[in-house]
């Protein structure tokens, strides 16, 4: 493993910290959409439906089960608990992410590596991964004030796609030009969704003022 994967995975799990504080302290998941949620813990059970039949290094399983425990237990509480759920703004997070799921099954059918189930899945994955945001940044946009925690989530969402964009170049020059396209592509993709958050952060933490993003 090298430096630009660790880092990435590190900041895609202080993202999840980020937000589960958030939410277990603050007994509120006020500024978080549900629905990009829910697309995250598709993500991680139809990518690593491998964890119980291939074994590769223990920080691998424990980051895998990490991924999907996490994401199980956000969507609990924003559905389950009593007080948190009564704090989810249903009217703005409003997002079809039903589209975009399925929009990344199709594309998995269509596009993938091998035409396997294990394959599909994992590219089904890839690709949905890359627009999961995507709601996120349309609620933000509509309650136009961000709370640090949110903010910092999302930022740390961000930075784990940017790093790991880094690890993808640094194989391919490290291990005889080898690699694949779907998540080169998808990556891409995914970093430029977060271009406008980036940009409004810096603006907020340059000039020392609240996040707000335009509407």
């Amino acid at each position: 493993m090298n430096a630009f994967r660790f880092l990435g995975d590190m900041t895609h799990l202080f993202s999840v910290i980020v937000l589960l504080l958030k939410i277990y302290a603050n007994k509120s998941c006020s500024g978080v959409s549900r629905k990009t949620q829910e697309l995250y813990l598709a993500v991680f059970v139809a990518r690593y439906l491998d964890l119980f039949t291939d074994y590769i290094s223990l920080y691998n399983t424990v980051m895998k089960l990490v991924f999907i425990s996490t994401s199980a237990a956000i969507v609990w509480y924003m559905r389950r608990h009593p007080q948190v759920r009564r704090t989810y703004d249903r009217e703005q997070d409003t997002f079809r992410h039903v589209i975009l799921a399925a929009a990344a099954f199709v594309l998995a059918l269509i596009f993938n590596d091998r035409f396997t189930i294990r394959e599909i899945c994992w590219a089904f994955s890839i690709y949905l991964e890359a627009v999961a945001i995507l709601p996120q940044l349309v609620l933000l946009q509509r309650s136009r004030n961000v709370d640090n925690l949110t903010g910092q989530y999302v930022l740390f969402l961000g930075a784990y796609r940017a790093f790991y964009i880094l690890n993808w170049v640094y194989r391919y020059f490290t291990e005889g030009h080898q690699s694949r396209w779907i998540p080169w592509i998808a990556g891409l993709v995914q970093t430029g969704l977060y271009a406008d958050f980036f940009y409004y952060y810096f603006l907020s933490w340059k000039n020392n003022v609240k996040l707000e993003l335009p509407a």
